[in-house]
């Protein structure tokens, strides 16, 4: 596959896109890579997108295990490999067991999870493929993570298939990984 919007050199770009490139840089993410790479091309979607995400992957209401859960959840239901190659590795290192990493992959439902993971695999997944949350599955999420953490959680599903979706469009090139790659 060839990445139909890789990077760009960098006396090519526009004063609006090395102030977005800037911005991404001196933030928490530390470089301009993955989605943020064809996002460039529109740097004002590109620097509102990327503080939504610094809010939703560093400060949102869920915390980092779960919010590395739903990422993965998304990658899958995408088979966004980027997303995939950067988010198993961060979820195992956030306390996601593997095994569960490695069913998510191959469209199993995990056993073994804790209360809360559960819960976030079934609002992911049902947002995802229903359109739509069940009134049992919601009201176990705001009794769990109040309204704040609900609106967050389906503010994380959203943005990261945003950038799923940019990234297939572009096919973005995946970077070198300890992650085995999604499966078809």
């Amino acid at each position: 596959m060839t990445d139909r919007l890789g990077p760009l050199p960098f006396e090519q770009l526009s004063a609006a896109q090395r102030e977005a490139a800037r911005e991404l840089i001196e933030g928490p993410r530390g470089a301009l890579y993955g989605p943020f790479v064809p996002l460039l091309r529109s740097p004002q979607l590109m620097a509102t997108a990327q503080r939504m995400g610094e809010y939703l992957r560093y400060r949102g209401a869920i915390g980092a295990r779960l919010t590395e859960l739903a990422i993965l959840l998304t990658a899958r239901q995408w088979n966004q490999q980027v997303e995939w190659a950067v988010h198993a590795p961060l979820a195992a290192a956030n306390g996601i067991p593997q095994d569960c990493i490695d069913a998510i992959a191959a469209r199993r439902r995990p056993t073994g999870m804790a209360a809360d993971e559960a819960l976030v695999h079934d609002f992911c997944l049902e947002l995802q493929q229903r359109r739509s949350v069940s009134d049992a599955t919601y009201a176990h999420a705001l009794a769990l993570f109040g309204e704040q953490g609900v609106v967050d959680l389906a503010g994380l599903i959203g943005y990261y298939t945003l950038l799923a979706m940019v990234m297939n469009t572009a096919q973005t090139a995946v970077p070198p990984s300890g992650a085995a790659p999604l499966p078809e």
